[in-house]
């Protein structure tokens, strides 16, 4: 669903003391080809202005976020390591906590972003999953941190959320991206890449289906969102396949403080 502060909100089954939203483009204060809720400073856009996106952002968190520098790795930012590292933004492209209000972060432009949450809410992840990370692992190694802060998670007690990202019907890859899959012998290639008759040697790759099989292969069985398409939803969401020079909205979730 989409509110009046211009964000949506996961359509998942979990915990009232998980709060999660995605931020769109809309209602910010970037100019062209940023415009409007640009929250990306490493995207060409004005840093003053970003930052001031952010401070619009922030006022609908109960803390600043902890920034990631996405590098389309596989490194998951824990507590831990945080507390080892100092302040941020902390090279990773993953993060997961088990402290009320601090706020995960992901930003994308086409790239998917999955939000996870444990049954009792008391443990949380944020992944950027590019077919880079996907294929990488990045969403095993965010289920694996989460249970180690919860002694006795299983993953069935684990809720997923895919958030917006380049459609099935956008996607075009190459023969490396099929083969960064295959060579993991992962079963549902044949359905998440169909080849383009046209175009010998390239394929339409459905990432939605990829990071699907990977979860329910790690026993995660509450898999929800997944419906989106930056590319084709302009209004709403910013792509790089589609623009190339743009900015980058913000996947946030976190724990509230019981009352």
């Amino acid at each position: 669903m989409i509110n009046a502060l211009n964000k949506i909100e996961p359509s998942w089954a979990v915990s009232q003391q998980i709060q999660a939203f995605c931020s769109t483009r809309q209602g910010g204060l970037s100019k062209a080809p940023f415009n409007s809720l640009n929250l990306g400073l490493n995207a060409g856009d004005d840093s003053v202005v970003v930052l001031q996106n952010r401070k619009i952002l922030r006022s609908a968190l109960p803390s600043e976020p902890l920034w990631l520098k996405q590098v389309h790795g596989a490194t998951v930012s824990t507590p831990t390591s945080r507390n080892a590292l100092g302040n941020g933004p902390y090279e990773a492209d993953a993060s997961v906590t088990n402290i009320p209000n601090e706020v995960l972060a992901i930003l994308t432009a086409d790239c998917m972003p999955v939000l996870f949450a444990s049954r009792s809410g008391d443990v949380i992840g944020a992944a950027h999953a590019g077919w880079r990370g996907l294929s990488s692992g990045i969403l095993e190694k965010t289920i694996d941190e989460m249970i180690v802060l919860s002694p006795g998670l299983t993953r069935s007690d684990i809720s997923a959320w895919m958030g917006p990202a380049i459609g099935s019907s956008a996607f075009e890859v190459g023969e490396d991206v099929l083969q960064a899959f295959s060579q993991q012998g992962q079963g549902i290639l044949s359905k998440a890449f169909i080849p383009i008759i046209e175009t010998p040697g390239k394929y339409l790759a459905d990432l939605y289906l990829l990071a699907r099989d990977r979860l329910l292969l790690m026993g995660i069985e509450q898999i929800d969102g997944g419906e989106f398409c930056t590319v084709h939803d302009s209004e709403r969401f910013f792509s790089y396949r589609r623009d190339k020079v743009t900015g980058r909205f913000a996947s946030v979730i976190w724990i509230s403080e019981r009352a």
